[in-house]
C-alpha cells in the first residue's frame, strides 16, 4: 500500500528565461534518427496462422518468403495471442508493428532508434515543461478561485492535485473493467476532508492501494463542494444549465495544453515529480568513494520515489526519472551543480520556481549543453 503525505510549498509567478529553440515535433525525431515516421494506418505487412507457428502478407497479398524480412520481423517477439497484428514493410519505420492483447489494449514495437531518439529530447520535453509550471501555475490559481462550479474551476483543481500529489489523471476504461482509480474517475467514497486537509484512499492502476495526505485548505475547501453534487463522480462541473458532467482525462490534458501553450500532458506532472524526488534523495547521501556504492545510492533513491509515486522501481526509473539526474550523480557532478545552478537560477530572479525545481531545471540544462556539444563534435 502507498501510504504519503503532501504539504505544498508556495511560489510567485515571474517570467523564465526563454530556452533555445528544440525541436521536438516527432516528424522531425524520426528524419534525424534515419528514420522514417509511419502510421498503422499505412499499408503495412499481416500475419496469418500457419501450422504451428505464422506467415506473413506482404502489401501485394504475397506471403513474404524473403529471409531477412522474416528475421526482422521475427526479431520483434510479438506475442502469439496478439490479434489484428500490423507489421511496418519499411525496415526504417520508427513503429515496427502493433497489435491487440488479450484484453483488446493496443500495444506497440517501436524501432530501437526511434527509443534512443525520444529519450534525448526528453531532455527538452523535461526542461520545457519545467519552464512552463509558472505559467501553469499562475492560470490554476484564479480558475480555482472562480465561483460555484464552472468547468475551469474543477479542471484547475484537478491540475494542482497532479501535481500536489503525483496521483495519476486516472482512465475510465481502467475504472470501468478493473475497479482502478485515477483522479478524474475518482468517486466521492476515495476522497475525505477534514478542516483544511484532505486524505485520498483508492485502488489504483495494478490494484495497488494508495493514502494519500494533503494539507490545502483551497483545494480541500473546493473538493468538499464538489462532493455536494449530484452524482458519485468527484470531480464535475455544472454547465450553464445547471446539469452535471464528469471531468475525463481528455480534458484534463486539453485544458493542460491550453494554459501551457505546449503539448504537455498529465504525465509530465509525474516524470516531472519523479525527477525533482529522485534529485532531492540523491542529495541526501554523502559522496560516495566506490561505483558499488554510488549504485546501491541509486537503487535507495528510485525505491523512494517509487513509493512516492505508486510505481515499481523499475518502471520508475525507466519512465519517470530522468536519466540526466542518474548521470550526474554517478559522474560526480551532481551535488555540487545542484548547489551552484540553485544559487544561480536564483540569482537571475526564477524564483517562480521552487528552491529544489530551479536546482534541478539548472543541472538538467547544463546536461543538456553538453549532448548539444557532443552531437555538434560528432557532426564535425
Amino acid at each position: 500500500m502507498s501510504s504519503r503525505s503532501l504539504t505544498p510549498r508556495s511560489s510567485g509567478a515571474k517570467s523564465l528565461r526563454q530556452l533555445p529553440e528544440i525541436q521536438l515535433d516527432p516528424v522531425e525525431s524520426a528524419r534525424l534518427a534515419g528514420l522514417r515516421y509511419v502510421s498503422d494506418d499505412d499499408s503495412g505487412i499481416g500475419r496469418k496462422k500457419s501450422g504451428k507457428g505464422f506467415s506473413y502478407i506482404g502489401l501485394g497479398g504475397k506471403t513474404i518468403k524473403d529471409r531477412k524480412v522474416i528475421e526482422r520481423i521475427n526479431a520483434l517477439a510479438i506475442p502469439p495471442a496478439y490479434k489484428n497484428v500490423w507489421i511496418c514493410a519499411l525496415e526504417n519505420g520508427h513503429i515496427q508493428a502493433t497489435g491487440f492483447d488479450e484484453r483488446n489494449r493496443k500495444q506497440y514495437r517501436y524501432h530501437p532508434k526511434w527509443r534512443e531518439v525520444r529519450d534525448e529530447t526528453k531532455f527538452a520535453r523535461t526542461i520545457a515543461f519545467a519552464h512552463a509550471l509558472p505559467k501553469i501555475r499562475a492560470r490554476t490559481e484564479p480558475d480555482l478561485a472562480k465561483k460555484g462550479a464552472p468547468r475551469e474551476k474543477v479542471l484547475a483543481a484537478v491540475v494542482q492535485l497532479l501535481e500536489k500529489t503525483a496521483i495519476r489523471v486516472g482512465n475510465e476504461e481502467y475504472a470501468r473493467q478493473n475497479g482502478s482509480y485515477g483522479l478524474t474517475t475518482m468517486r466521492n467514497q476515495h476522497a475525505q476532508i477534514k478542516g483544511g486537509k484532505v486524505h485520498f484512499h483508492f485502488k489504483g492502476k495494478s490494484g495497488k492501494w494508495h493514502d494519500i495526505d494533503l494539507k490545502d485548505r483551497k483545494l480541500a475547501s473546493v473538493i468538499k463542494k464538489l462532493g455536494d453534487l449530484p452524482g458519485q463522480s468527484l470531480f464535475q462541473y455544472l454547465d450553464e444549465e445547471g446539469q452535471t458532467h464528469h471531468i475525463e482525462s481528455s480534458d484534463v490534458n486539453a485544458y493542460l495544453q491550453e494554459i501551457a501553450g505546449e503539448e504537455f500532458t498529465a504525465k509530465d506532472f509525474r516524470t516531472w515529480a519523479g525527477t525533482v524526488s529522485a534529485s532531492l534523495a540523491l542529495a541526501e547521501f554523502e559522496k560516495f568513494e566506490t561505483t558499488e556504492a554510488a549504485q546501491a545510492n541509486i537503487v535507495a533513491a528510485v525505491k523512494s520515489v517509487s513509493q512516492h509515486l505508486g510505481n515499481t522501481p523499475a518502471v520508475c526509473r525507466k519512465s519517470y526519472i530522468h536519466p540526466a539526474v542518474l548521470e550526474a550523480y554517478l559522474d560526480g557532478s551532481m551535488l555540487e551543480s545542484l548547489k551552484q545552478k540553485a544559487e544561480e537560477t536564483l540569482e537571475q530572479e526564477m524564483s517562480s520556481l521552487k528552491p529544489e525545481e530551479a536546482a534541478v531545471l539548472g543541472l538538467l540544462q547544463q546536461k543538456l549543453a553538453q549532448k548539444t556539444a557532443e552531437i555538434s563534435v560528432k557532426e564535425k
